[in-house]
């Protein structure tokens, strides 16, 4: 599940998936689907050491630098 907050500071559920793995190219088609339905930026994302998850991110989303 990824959930956003929208302009008005409310949290919006913005996709639920479920799939078998969590490779680079998983997270790349949902961050590309996200980008497509509007998500214009990324200002904090937690998430638990999954696999692949900042290749996706500097693909999708190249000005956004992470640590």
């Amino acid at each position: 599940m990824i959930l956003g907050n929208n302009l008005d500071g409310q949290k919006e559920v913005l996709t639920i998936q479920v799939e078998d793995n969590e490779s680079a190219k998983y997270w790349l088609s949902v961050l590309n689907e996200l980008k497509k339905r509007g998500v214009k930026d990324i200002l904090v994302l937690c998430a638990d050491e999954l696999s692949g998850i900042k290749e996706a991110i500097a693909a999708t989303y190249p000005e956004i630098r992470g640590r």
